[in-house]
């Protein structure tokens, strides 16, 4: 199978071998940099009593696409775009008698703000969001979106998307029963991911570490 990109025809077995390595040096520079250096400091946040129609005018005011709904500090839900048009819109409800806390999204995914933008990253491409709030002790310190990341490493989410979209890990060309992913336990990038027996019989995909680990945890 062949993929176009531009005018020019690559394999799309080869992109993915190439994939690492660019993958590799873009994560490189956003692992030295930390959630909390790029983080916008004061995210719009609003109570769960308030209604939908005053979050979508909240939006409009500040120009964002999310508002992260609070209690006492506390990041308790999120309420997107997305969930206007998919639970207001689309089921012709009253924005102006839903309140935040009947469509937000709960409980909300967040990042600490000592991890690394790379795998901030990471964690918006494997769930599929746009948007984490940066919590530390379950205090709301910010926000980090899709569009914080593309502008310190432009390619970082695209990328890291494409390998998550391949994400029945590819054979190594080693031949030698070794994939190429993430590692399901610890998360980390390994070319040489393979397969062990976990509870119930499921496989898990564990890299080396991981491996020597659950010897190391078997029960003698």
């Amino acid at each position: 199978m062949r993929v176009a990109s531009g005018k020019t025809k690559v394999s799309l077995t080869n992109y993915f071998y190439r994939c690492p390595v660019i993958f590799n040096m873009k994560e490189e520079r956003a692992r030295d940099i930390y959630v909390e250096e790029i983080m916008t400091r004061v995210p719009i946040t609003c109570c769960p009593d308030l209604t939908a129609k005053d979050i979508g005018s909240l939006m409009r005011l500040w120009k964002v696409g999310s508002i992260i709904i609070t209690v006492e500090g506390r990041p308790v839900g999120i309420v997107t775009e997305k969930d206007l048009v998919e639970k207001i819109v689309a089921e012709d409800k009253l924005p102006g008698v839903i309140t935040a806390q009947e469509v937000m999204s709960a409980p909300v995914v967040t990042i600490g703000p000592h991890e690394s933008v790379a795998d901030a990253g990471r964690k918006m491409a494997r769930l599929h969001l746009r948007r984490l709030p940066v919590v530390d002790n379950g205090e709301l310190l910010g926000i980090i979106t899709e569009n914080d990341i593309t502008r310190l490493s432009p390619t970082l989410i695209e990328i890291t998307r494409e390998w998550e979209n391949i994400n029945a890990p590819l054979m190594d060309r080693r031949g030698l029963g070794a994939f190429i992913g993430y590692c399901e336990r610890c998360e980390a990038y390994s070319y040489d991911l393979r397969r062990n027996g976990g509870v119930s019989g499921k496989a898990s995909m564990l890299c080396p570490d991981c491996r020597d680990l659950l010897v190391q945890e078997r029960p003698e």
